[in-house]
């Protein structure tokens, strides 16, 4: 079993059906490879951890460093861990600076990662939903 995290730019800011497509897309393939894991999207900005079979989380990050919509993609994290921090989830997902929330981001993160015990894998998405809760 591995995780991986990473962080990626978007070259244009992607529109809501776009991203419910890349979600969708994620799922569906995350789900047939055995991957888990939490999407968050502040901006043009992606903060994504992935774990499951070590080949299959190689590959689908192989695929995404490929895809021409990121740059500037940077590996924070990655290496075997023996259990997964998101096992319900084929990609659970929040959305930075939407208009309208009932919850700041901030918060919205905060209930997604209230299980996770990695103090480290904690801070990035509680870090960067801090900097990505308003619109860029």
């Amino acid at each position: 079993m591995h995780r991986l995290v990473y962080i990626s730019t978007a070259r244009a800011q992607p529109s809501g059906p776009q991203l419910d497509a890349i979600l969708l897309g994620a799922r569906r393939r995350n789900a047939a490879a055995g991957i888990t894991g939490l999407l968050v999207v502040g901006g043009r900005r992606f903060l994504q951890a992935m774990e499951g079979p070590s080949a299959a989380v190689a590959e689908t990050f192989e695929r995404i460093r490929r895809n021409p919509v990121h740059f500037a993609i940077v590996q924070l994290a990655h290496g075997p861990i023996t259990e997964r921090a998101f096992a319900g989830w084929s990609m659970g997902y929040q959305l930075g600076g939407h208009a309208g929330n009932q919850i700041s981001v901030p918060l919205s993160v905060a209930a997604l990662i209230e299980p996770l015990t990695d103090p480290v894998l904690r801070a990035y998405f509680s870090g960067f939903a801090e900097l990505h809760a308003s619109p860029s």
